[in-house]
């Protein structure tokens, strides 16, 4: 199948393409093109060739060949696939027709290249109108597909910014994540949720801004305890009026724009007049939002003086892994650094992981005017290219040989190698813990993917079930599960039915998603060491282990279940009581084929399953008690069929509370605006049955 880029077609044109059932199975979270891609590439058109009758059984560098004869020979990107429709590949090119070329030959390839062509059923292609375009649309691919052979980041969070709302006559200042849909200043990226708070909580101290949701405001009638600890200048009571409240704004605005020195400056200056006039109070209030910026600067550590806005790269290779460092530099401010490890294979070189990590970080993410890097990349000038286009302003790609930038990438550089240096020192652990948890349990192999159970409850009331995963790579939080108990028949309390029904839902899903089993999720036995290693990250679908938080009762429910589906031998369940007094250390372990035993009390694979069942149980007791929280402010009219939230608030209004509704006569009810007579007569029988 080819497709080709039209510029003649409309935007409707493309969203009709994108939402093509090639695309079927790719993950919902990740937009296919962002909106700066889209209105550069006008539209897919996806023509219908399919698969011809010179391509029926061929596989490898033979099939490979026979596209290659249909083929132009301009940019484009391609897409090579395995059994079962598996995306292996997805690249691009200047011209696709030398490109798929160079697969066809027998020699010269790298092992990963060649298992990759061996493996290869079908292939696909898009064209388009230059190399830059190219480009974008591969990085968006592969981020959304997610391929075995390409390089993929495996932490893709959205960065945090600070947002000063400029739609309200009292601005706030907050922290923002997602779409800028709101009307405001935003300042970032921030490398974590962690460092904006640390920055907005001293910005509070130093400016006395709002941090106050518009409702709230709204309806203040006295100042509120932030105002109270000297956080907030309190607008919303009119403790400061409005111009003097904007005047903070704008010196807020200013610090985290850049000006930060004017800023302390100005500050200096009216706390010496306050002095010099002998009000030590308000010198005071001065010297403690001085003390405040300070505060911030202090945990930015290194602040360059010439670099004003940039992202700054760094790459370190060990042991078969790659770790990414990014520092953030706005304003010449230091706002955060973070560490990528992403999957590639250990046979690539520096510059092409870096290369491929790029593409795909300022996919979804605006680039700054300068990014540093520690080597030259071989697309470096068609990155920079595709940047400049994307952000509708002039992005520069360096790599630094002297000077403060060059430090700055070396300071990267030594974070990144710290960084690494502790990731393979926590898998090498993990690995260990893995192994020995094998050798105690029987297993035929380390665990890839464990699943933890337990259940949570008062009474019976607001039961839930919950899972946690753990792997190679340690807990695996996107994986976990919390399962609302539901049934009807179980009674109040009941622990074995409740995990029943959990272990029903959970592997009746499975079973049905992925009914190959979890053999299709080993390791390839054609992957080489530093493959295999790279995979263990991509979480199979079936579990290698269960552990259940419970005794004999609880495992053999759990066992039934399994036999009830036919795949009690696909799983391997493991039960963990409750030792003598319920002491930690003292746990007793129920294994299908032999007597339930303890291990010694230093044991560290007793510790290993301590801390994955406590994790499970934190999860549970947290997930209950989000849902008794919610039980416990839910208003009974939200259980009437019919009432929505503005008949509701025309009721409460007239009543005052939901308990008055309760009581109200049928002719009260009628007395409401909005309410007819049947939805009168509704909410009348509705609390009269309860009665």
């Amino acid at each position: 199948m080819t497709a080709s880029i039209d510029p003649t077609e409309t935007d409707d044109s493309l969203d009709d393409a994108l939402l093509d059932d090639d695309f079927e199975g790719a993950s919902d979270d990740v937009p296919l093109l962002p909106a700066t891609t889209a209105a550069l590439i006008a539209a897919i058109r996806w023509d219908d060739a399919g698969t011809s009758a010179e391509h029926v059984g061929l596989v490898g560098a033979e099939l490979i060949a026979a596209f290659v004869k249909r083929l132009p020979n301009g940019p484009g990107v391609y897409r090579m696939f395995g059994k079962d429709e598996e995306v292996l590949y997805v690249g691009k090119a200047r011209s696709l027709k030398k490109r798929v070329t160079s697969y066809t030959r027998l020699g010269g390839h790298t092992n990963r290249i060649a298992r990759m062509i061996a493996k290869t059923r079908h292939m696909e292609f898009v064209t388009t109108r230059t190399e830059t375009e190219a480009l974008l649309l591969e990085a968006n691919l592969i981020k959304r597909l997610r391929p075995r052979f390409n390089v993929l980041m495996r932490d893709d969070k959205s960065f945090p910014y600070i947002v000063v709302s400029g739609d309200h006559e009292a601005p706030a200042i907050m922290k923002h994540r997602g779409a800028r849909s709101r009307k405001g200043q935003y300042f970032g990226p921030f490398a974590s949720a962690g460092a904006v708070g640390r920055t907005i909580n001293a910005l509070q101290r130093a400016f006395l801004l709002r941090t106050c949701t518009d409702s709230v405001y709204e309806s203040r009638t006295r100042p509120c305890l932030l105002h109270q600890i000297k956080r907030c200048s309190a607008p919303c009571t009119g403790e400061i009026s409005i111009p003097d409240y904007e005047g903070l704004v704008s010196e807020a605005t200013g610090f985290l724009s850049g000006k930060s020195s004017q800023i302390k400056q100005g500050m200096s200056r009216a706390m010496q007049e306050a002095s010099d006039d002998l009000d030590f109070e308000r010198a005071a209030i001065y010297r403690d939002r001085l003390a405040a910026l300070s505060a911030i600067q202090s945990h930015q550590g290194i602040n360059p003086q010439n670099t004003e806005e940039a992202d700054v790269f760094a790459i370190h290779q060990e042991g078969g892994l790659t770790c990414i460092q990014v520092f953030f530099f706005r304003t010449r401010q230091n706002w955060g650094n973070r560490a990528y490890f992403p999957r590639a294979d250990s046979t690539l070189e520096p510059q092409e992981v870096l290369g491929a990590f790029l593409a795909q970080f300022y996919d979804d993410k605006p680039a700054p005017r300068l990014i540093l890097l520690p080597i030259a990349l071989e697309d470096q000038a068609l990155l920079g290219e595709a940047l400049t286009i994307k952000s509708a302003r002039r992005v520069r790609i360096l790599v630094p040989a002297r000077g403060e930038k060059k430090d700055l990438v070396d300071h990267a550089a030594a974070n990144a190698r710290e960084a690494l240096g502790r990731q393979l020192a926590e898998t090498s652990s993990q690995g260990r813990l893995l192994k020995g948890l094998a050798e105690t349990f029987g297993l035929p192999h380390p665990p890839r993917r464990i699943e933890i159970y337990d259940n949570s409850h008062i009474m019976g009331t607001a039961a839930v079930g919950a899972m946690v995963v753990a792997g190679p790579q340690g807990f695996v939080k996107n994986q976990y599960r919390k399962f609302n108990i539901k049934g009807t028949d179980i009674t109040p309390g009941d622990d074995f039915g409740m995990m029943r029904e959990v272990m029903t839902r959970r592997f009746s899903r499975l079973k049905k998603e992925h009914a190959e089993g979890p053999q299709a999720a080993a390791v390839d036995p054609d992957m080489d060491a530093a493959d295999a290693g790279a995979d263990a990250a991509d979480m199979p679908a079936w579990p290698d282990l269960v552990l259940v938080d419970g005794g004999k009762g609880q495992i053999s429910a759990v066992r039934a279940i399994l036999e009830d589906l036919g795949i009690a031998d696909k799983v391997t369940t493991i039960g963990i009581a409750k030792g003598v007094d319920r002491d930690a250390g003292r746990e007793r372990f129920i294994v299908e084929g032999r007597g339930s035993f303890s291990l010694p009390p230093r044991d560290p694979v007793l510790y290993f399953v301590q801390r994955l069942r406590d994790e499970a149980h934190r999860f549970a007791i947290g997930t209950h008690r989000a849902k008794r929280k919610k039980e416990l402010v839910r208003n009974p009219l939200d259980e009437i069929a019919g009432i929505g939230t503005a008949r509701k608030r025309a009721l409460l209004h007239h009543f005052g509370t939901a308990k008055q509704v309760s009581r109200a006569a049928l002719g009260d009810l009628l007395k409401v605006d909005g309410i007819s007579e049947g939805i009168a007569k509704l909410v009348y029988d509705h609390f009269h049955e309860r009665g």
